[in-house]
């Protein structure tokens, strides 16, 4: 269940309220919603005295914060070495047709977010896709296609 945020303006009662203390209250923030609301960034902003544009630009600064919710199903693509060499570029460029979506963005309908990730350390699948925490190896475009009709259905 998600916390309200007065559950969250709880929480940060507890923690200290300092400038020092915004990337420990962001990285909270999004542990508690997973993507960090607009509506807790003002509420940091009151506590730390930093305004919310200042906030905006650590947030967008940082590759680990998300100011929107990932969709259901994250998809992550190995770019590392072994993948790259077996067509991991073709299945993205399959995965970005397929979704819609470019890597960073998820789907209007919140199913799909796509992602791409240095290695998942399944060298010996490659090309490999892990749809949140399945794993999928020795992947052709029409493979990853089928996968993710897949997904839609469910």
């Amino acid at each position: 269940m998600e916390k309200t945020v007065e559950e969250f303006k709880i929480d940060l009662i507890n923690k200290r309220k300092t400038k020092g203390s915004l990337i420990p209250l962001l990285q909270s923030a999004q542990d508690t919603y997973g993507y960090i609301p607009e509506k807790v960034i003002h509420y940091i902003s009151e506590i730390v005295g930093i305004p919310a544009a200042e906030i905006y630009g650590v947030i967008t600064f940082y590759a680990q914060f998300r100011l929107k919710p990932l969709g259901k199903y994250v998809i992550r693509i190995c770019e590392g070495t072994a993948c790259h060499v077996n067509g991991a570029k073709d299945l993205l460029k399959t995965l970005q047709a397929e979704l819609g979506i470019s890597v960073g963005e998820t789907t209007e309908d919140g199913l799909f977010s796509l992602q791409s990730v240095a290695c998942l350390g399944c060298c010996s699948l490659a090309p490999v896709v892990m749809i949140n925490e399945d794993t999928y190896g020795s992947l052709t475009s029409d493979k990853v296609r089928k996968i993710i009709r897949e997904y839609k259905k469910r």
